[in-house]
């Protein structure tokens, strides 16, 4: 199954969520699976999205949307936190892949937002390099905090939505392409019960998609 070439971001963005569509409904097609495609890929590659996402076992990116070889260029951090390296791959992903579309997922019952909220709380914080996970997510829950949005799913949004903005306050490369209409920048939250990502942020749709219930 051999996709569109360098498509725009918005249809990137389409084709992402159809796949995440056929996970929900458990009707998985599995495209660019096979042997051909590992053939087809193996001399380069050309995703259609950076999917930047929280390491959690249960965020599997090529499953939860329905993807394959060659598909998505995956970043991955506990808390989805974005340092210089982070920052250094995704550029790579648009930069000299040409992706068209960046994807920040996180997710409801993510272990480091909890860590953050409760270290916000006065609560005891954690030793090594977790610290430095928690402390980068605490300023998410702060702002969400002052915005009075305290429950669980408005941190989490706050905490997407935030790093949305990050990645491109910090990247002169996404921020340029973005004004040129070659990027868009989406924020989903996914939900471990039922596998649906919803849309909580958007930079660069040429149109509106559906939104978080």
């Amino acid at each position: 199954m051999t996709e569109i070439h360098t498509p725009t971001p918005r249809v990137a963005f389409e084709l992402l969520m159809a796949g995440n569509q056929r996970f929900v409904a458990g009707t998985p097609e599995h495209p660019n699976q096979d042997a051909t495609r590992r053939t087809e890929t193996a001399p380069s590659q050309q995703p259609f999205a950076v999917l930047f996402g929280c390491s959690d076992s249960r965020l599997a990116a090529e499953i939860i949307f329905d993807r394959g070889l060659g598909d998505l260029f995956v970043v991955r951090t506990a808390g989805h936190v974005a340092g210089a390296e982070v920052l250094g791959s995704i550029e790579y992903g648009v930069s000299v892949l040409d992706a068209p579309l960046v994807v920040v997922l996180g997710h409801d019952s993510c272990g480091a937002i909890a860590a953050a909220r409760a270290t916000a709380d006065g609560g005891k914080v954690p030793g090594g390099f977790v610290r430095d996970v928690v402390e980068r997510v605490t300023p998410s829950v702060l702002a969400a905090r002052a915005a009075e949005r305290d429950q669980a799913e408005e941190i989490l949004a706050q905490h997407i939505e935030s790093t949305v903005d990050l990645l491109l306050e910090r990247s002169r490369a996404l921020a340029e392409r973005l004004a040129e209409g070659r990027l868009g920048v989406v924020g989903l939250s996914y939900r471990l019960a039922d596998g649906s990502a919803q849309l909580v942020a958007s930079r660069g749709l040429d149109a509106a998609a559906p939104t978080a219930s």
